[in-house]
């Protein structure tokens, strides 16, 4: 099983900056992609981005510009760069994982789901 285990959130002010982590153990194979999603109370899950292995990334429109995903290999690990952040990035963020199909932040099946970090912005 792969494990997928996020951290970097916390709170900050409009305006403020935050990056998440997502570090990747237990796989047999490189990761073909991965992604960020995030869920606000109440709201349904929204994909965020997504990167595959060779780099190319995408994003929902919401946080392009403001947002980088990026991966560094030799360290198993998945960065959500959040600059910029306004009150309505407010979510619980998820990192995903996948070994096939399509690599998009649109895409809702993923192999694998890691538990959550938490990010509030505030007015």
């Amino acid at each position: 099983q792969v494990q997928l285990v996020e951290s970097g959130g916390g709170s900050v002010e409009a305006g403020g900056s935050l990056r998440l982590s997502c570090v990747a153990s237990g796989y047999t194979y490189s990761t073909y992609c991965m992604g960020w999603f995030r869920q606000a109370p109440g709201k349904e899950r929204e994909g965020v981005a997504s990167i595959l292995n060779n780099g190319a990334t995408d994003y929902v429109d919401s946080v392009k510009g403001r947002f980088t995903i990026s991966q560094d290999s030799a360290k198993n690990t998945l960065y959500l760069q959040m600059n910029s952040l306004k009150p309505e990035d407010t979510a619980m963020y998820f990192c995903v994982a996948q070994w096939g199909g399509v690599c998009s932040p649109g895409r809702t099946n993923w192999d694998y789901w890691g538990q959550g970090t938490q990010v509030s912005v505030s007015s």
